[in-house]
């Protein structure tokens, strides 16, 4: 006798799935965010300029929670999160001498 699937289960599953590639694609964005080049290029492009947008920065601010900022592998990208909580900082790094500077930090920070 063939077996019914469980539908909570395949509901389950499903929602295990979508769950687990939010969590990949979040810290995937969360990383670009150590690239200096990145934050200009969004930047430029008017993205800190929509509410949504930065009320999605606020919300990632999760991973600065120890059992979440341990998958992260750059930890600039944390630091330039805080950072992007700042309007000013939002309004500075559209310039490219901003990011540049900022960049040149960055370099001779890990150098």
């Amino acid at each position: 006798m063939a077996q019914v699937p469980d539908k909570d289960a395949t509901v389950s599953d499903a929602h295990a799935e979508f769950m687990k590639e939010r969590f990949e694609v979040e810290l995937e964005f969360l990383q670009c965010l150590a690239n200096p080049w990145y934050i200009n290029i969004i930047a430029q492009q008017g993205y800190f300029d929509q509410p949504e947008f930065v009320n999605y920065l606020k919300y990632l601010k999760y991973w600065q929670q120890p059992e979440y900022a341990r998958f992260v592998v750059y930890p600039h990208a944390l630091a330039f999160l805080d950072l992007l909580q700042n309007k000013t900082f939002r309004d500075e790094i559209k310039k490219i001498d901003e990011a540049t500077r900022i960049h040149e930090l960055q370099y001779h920070h890990w150098r």
